[in-house]
């Protein structure tokens, strides 16, 4: 039977992640010119991974990083083919973790990277150059690792679409096929919790932004 899985703050969160993720990849091979947006996007990301954070504890029963966490148990069961319960499987699970890890581990860096032609994150100058320089190299190093993610997501998707099952349309209108004795309604993620992580998303922005780190004193000519 059809039931609920995927609440909406859950489904916006994906469709508005993969939109900015989608952004800070395409304006960074676009060249310098379009940093500031790369910039932009980098941010959003930053909120938006601030808001799962919450979400996956705050959420509604599907969005809870404990309902899908891929224990060993877990993993078991499903390549015994002994696993039923709606929301992500153990192995699917792990490449959401897998890639929101990357996301942050990217977005993280791209604060605080620097170097003397392009580009200073927000942060940059919290930290001296060399380390700046440094986590900029990671920073490049890893965007490889966040295309070999996307493509296995993309693969993922098409697999069990040609089992029968519509995993991109489930983000659209939250439903899923389960079985009867798994289906249940959905409870948690009220209005409270999503103030919540609204409200940790935003503080999140602002502290990546760096806006809140002084001006330099400008230097007086002859002192």
């Amino acid at each position: 039977m059809k039931t609920l899985v995927w609440d909406l703050p859950l489904r916006l969160f994906h469709w508005l992640l993969a939109l900015s993720v989608s952004g800070a990849l395409v304006t960074i091979s676009l060249g310098d010119g379009w940093m500031l947006w790369h910039e932009r996007f980098g941010l959003a990301v930053i909120g938006l991974l601030a808001f799962r954070l919450v979400w996956g504890v705050a959420g509604s029963t599907h969005a809870r990083f404990a309902s899908f966490f891929p224990t060993p148990a877990r993993i078991r069961a499903y390549l015994n083919g002994q696993w039923q319960r709606p929301g992500h499987n153990p192995l699917g699970a792990a490449s959401v973790f897998a890639l929101l890890g990357l996301l942050a581990f990217q977005a993280v860096t791209g604060l605080f990277s620097g170097d003397d032609v392009a580009f200073f994150g927000p942060l940059s100058q919290l930290v001296s150059f060399d380390t700046g320089s440094l986590l900029s190299g990671w920073h490049r190093s890893t965007e490889e690792l966040i295309y070999a993610l996307l493509a296995l997501h993309v693969l993922a998707i098409i697999v069990y679409r040609a089992r029968g099952k519509k995993l991109l349309e489930s983000m659209f209108h939250g439903q899923a096929e389960v079985p009867a004795s798994q289906a249940e309604p959905l409870r948690g993620g009220g209005w409270r919790a999503l103030v919540m992580a609204l409200l940790v998303a935003g503080a999140a922005i602002w502290l990546a932004s760096g806006s809140w780190i002084p001006a330099p004193t400008p230097t007086v000519p002859g002192w």
